[in-house]
């Protein structure tokens, strides 16, 4: 090895990762990489846990009945599904077909997979609607905002983030951090509109005395307009009230 070449720690080596797959977090102390450590080993966690139950079902269901796993890998391996039935399962494929007894349970079978499809094709029409709605939302918001291209792929790919951990259950601190901000936002903005008034009626009524004090000093002595005038805060006592409401 090379005398000029750096050797990365393990830590930096990690960080590195992490990094280019979460490009938008930081990692600035120990407490934050190993937050997010623990994060991605709990996901790992649960997805492997997914696995494991879908591959015992699979276990299990071969087991039972080997010829559904003859019949699945060859439709893996591309052979038409009905053919596969009928090459499996034949004679048995038939008569449940023909069996009087079967007959109810098969119609509730294609009632289910008829009703399976409208409502696939229900969620599609869906949500070509509501993914063109987004994009004339996005699009406006770029408009009225100056958001740029980077703005709204970050922000999609953070919602996109949550989404996807909620599907798994799992809702970090910082996203729920965020939901909390989201919910209180129009409540601290009131409270400081609210505050910020009554500091500025306070600086008003404060001004406004600071000028009559400086112009309440003694009048000069045997001079024609010697004569004791009312208290400028005496005549507008109730006008200082008012401007305190």
């Amino acid at each position: 090895m090379s005398k000029n070449t750096e050797v990365k720690s393990n830590r930096d080596r990690y960080a590195e990762r992490l990094k280019a797959k979460y490009p938008d977090k930081e990692y600035a102390d120990d407490e934050a990489l190993f937050g997010q450590i623990n994060d991605d080993y709990d996901s790992y966690d649960n997805e492997i846990s997914g696995y494991r139950d879908r591959e015992k079902a699979l276990t299990d269901l071969f087991a039972s009945n080997p010829r559904s796993a003859a019949f699945l890998t060859d439709w893996r391996m591309g052979e038409d599904p009905i053919v596969g039935l009928v090459r499996k399962f034949g004679d048995d494929f038939k008569q449940a077909l023909e069996d009087p007894e079967k007959q109810e349970a098969l119609a509730a079978a294609n009632k289910e997979y008829a009703e399976r499809i409208a409502k696939e094709q229900e969620y599609e029409s869906q949500y070509q609607q509501n993914i063109a709605e987004t994009s004339a939302t996005i699009e406006r918001m770029q408009q009225e905002q100056g958001l740029t291209d980077d703005d709204v792929d970050g922000a999609m790919t953070f919602l996109i983030g949550i989404m996807k951990d909620g599907l798994l259950g799992k809702f970090s601190e910082e996203s729920i951090h965020m939901a909390l901000k989201a919910i209180k936002h129009d409540a601290d903005v009131a409270q400081a509109d609210i505050e910020g008034e009554v500091r500025g009626r306070n600086t008003r009524i404060e001004e406004k005395l600071r000028k009559q004090n400086r112009g309440d000093g003694t009048a000069s002595l045997g001079g024609r307009n010697s004569a004791p005038r009312a208290s400028r805060t005496e005549e507008n006592i109730f006008d200082l009230a008012a401007m305190a409401k």
